[in-house]
């Protein structure tokens, strides 16, 4: 719902700041005074084209902000929150038009291109007359209010629901088609590649321990030779390196018991001569077991060379052979029992179609039986708004070869506003005035199902007076118990009926023009009503008769 409006050097506007509230809101004013300004203002907001021309005179630049609550309007919530710009059940839309580059667009203070404002301003605010953002007039928006008129949610999710299987079960049959028709050569070349992997795997999960072998045979020879010599000199006689370490621990014992703080001392030189001792002993063991073995290394020096080369030949790291092996195998064991496969799939999507079929007929038979009743309401409405013998009918056209998630069928809105006249496109058939009625009997017969929380109605009252205007202003009142309702109207039958009520008027100050609006209080609505009834020129009795006119 609309809460708030704010506007700044638009055209003849300086400043102004609107607060609005549920139910039907009447502006009214006399010709010329500015009505339209706020329809454009919000158009702005929305995401309509901008020039420099819509700067107010002696300015540089213009601004727009309204802000929305979204309590009632989960859509355009969900909306904001898909594109990380949500804020509570808050959101402000703000557009700044500047003389010299472009306007600028601002979501929840967060710069967005106009084309995000146009689609969030679609789930937003409808305006109905001679202006931009006519939801009625797209195709898959009439379709939409049918299905909720009629309720019809859960058959539409079924048959969404329906026609993802069915895709899904297509794509993967293709993709199976595809692999069949080029199947005895796949698999020859899996069943190569896999022989020659199958081989290695187990030497490619041993990497690490074959790259040390190989690293030890290479350099087995200097192993053994310098592990000789360092035991010698450990452990290699008389005067090695552990027996002279022990020599210098019993010195050392010998002194201590002159001086029992060499003591501990002495410890750690007896130890020492014992590692030393055990060093020696392990290396002899290591050199005793090294094992000179050209053609051990030569078989794993080859084992090496080839896995890596198989690396190289499918781009991959040594360690991912197993990976790559193992998908190998699964994509023949696919392949093998792929005429299998293909059998089952085939049926499954038979049964599927079948099933989507059901479905998609289901929903069209409940969409024409709500058509046929939507048609009659909104028929007999446009009698009671000055379009007597006027028709209006929603054709739902089913195509038993098309498929999509929204089922089989066309939903158009027609209309035939006149007697005589041949059924056309809602788009193409009316007047501007005709086609504000049509669409406000539409909304007050979908009132329960309406996605657009609210809706500005611009001078429905073009072209009819007299009881069809009082009739106009109850349906408005009626449709702002549950949407929010804006009406421009020159009429007072109309402007009578409103919750709330605004007066647009024009001052000119210093050889300056603006625009004001204003909210009236209850004794301000008599004044305005009773000025809409009798001119400039206000009576007793066009009092009178104003109040009499109220609800």
């Amino acid at each position: 719902m609309l809460t708030h409006l704010s506007i700044r050097d638009l055209v003849i506007v300086r400043e102004l700041a609107l607060e609005f509230r549920a139910g039907m809101s009447a502006l009214t004013g006399e010709t010329g005074a500015g009505k339209s300004i706020l329809i454009d203002a919000l158009g702005l907001s929305l995401g309509d084209k901008a020039n420099a021309g819509m700067i107010r005179d002696g300015c540089e630049r213009a601004e727009v902000c309204s802000e929305f609550d979204l309590s009632d309007c989960p859509r355009a919530a969900d909306w904001l929150r898909a594109h990380d710009l949500d804020d509570e059940d808050q959101c402000l839309l703000r557009r700044v038009l500047v003389r010299e580059g472009r306007s600028r667009a601002y979501i929840n203070g967060r710069p967005a291109p106009q084309s995000a404002l146009r689609e969030l301003g679609a789930l937003l605010l409808d305006i109905h007359g001679q202006h931009a953002h006519q939801s009625l007039m797209r195709a898959a928006a009439q379709r939409r209010l049918l299905d909720a008129y009629a309720g019809l949610q859960p058959q539409v999710e079924a048959v969404a629901r329906a026609f993802q299987t069915l895709q899904e079960t297509r794509r993967a049959l293709e993709t199976l088609q595809e692999a069949a028709r080029d199947r005895g050569n796949r698999l020859d070349y899996l069943d190569f590649q896999i022989e020659e992997l199958e081989p290695l795997i187990d030497s490619a999960a041993r990497l690490a321990e074959l790259e040390a072998e190989h690293g030890r045979l290479a350099h087995a020879e200097r192993l053994q030779q310098e592990s000789g010599e360092i035991t010698s000199l450990l452990i290699g006689g008389e005067d090695d390196l552990s027996t002279r370490v022990a020599r210098l621990a019993r010195r050392l014992e010998g002194l201590a018991e002159l001086d029992p703080a060499l003591g501990e001392l002495a410890g750690l030189l007896d130890s020492s001569a014992i590692q030393l001792d055990e060093a020696g002993q392990g290396l002899r063991d290591y050199r005793d077991g090294l094992d000179l073995d050209p053609q051990r290394l030569q078989q794993i020096d080859d084992r090496l060379g080839r896995l890596y080369e198989l690396a190289r030949k499918h781009r991959i790291e040594v360690h991912e052979l197993p990976d790559q092996y193992q998908r190998f195998v699964e994509e023949r064991d696919t392949l093998t029992h792929s005429e299998q496969d293909l059998a089952a799939l085939q049926d499954e999507l038979t049964r599927q179609h079948q099933a989507y079929r059901e479905a998609a007929g289901a929903l069209s038979r409940a969409r024409a039986r709500a058509a046929k009743k939507l048609s009659k309401t909104v028929t007999e409405s446009m009698q009671t708004l000055g379009m007597q013998g006027g028709r209006f009918e929603v054709a739902c056209e089913t195509d038993p070869e098309a498929e999509s998630r929204h089922g089989q069928d066309q939903v158009r809105f027609l209309v035939a506003a006149n007697p005589g006249q041949k059924l056309s496109p809602l788009s193409d058939s009316a007047s501007g005035g005709e086609l504000s009625r049509i669409s406000l009997a539409i909304q007050v017969a979908t009132s329960d199902c309406g996605e657009v929380p609210t809706l500005i109605f611009d001078e429905v009252d073009v072209g009819i007076g007299g009881a069809v205007a009082e009739i106009v202003g109850r349906l408005l009142r009626r449709l702002g118990e549950k949407r929010q309702v804006l009406c421009v109207t020159h009429l007072p039958q109309v402007a009578a009926q409103a919750h709330h009520h605004f007066q647009v008027r024009k001052q000119t100050e210093r050889k300056a023009t603006e625009t004001r609006i204003q909210h009236l209080d209850p004794e301000g609505r008599v004044e305005e009503i009773a000025r809409m009834l009798g001119g400039l020129e206000i009576t007793p009795q066009t009092l009178a008769h104003a109040r009499e006119m109220l609800p």
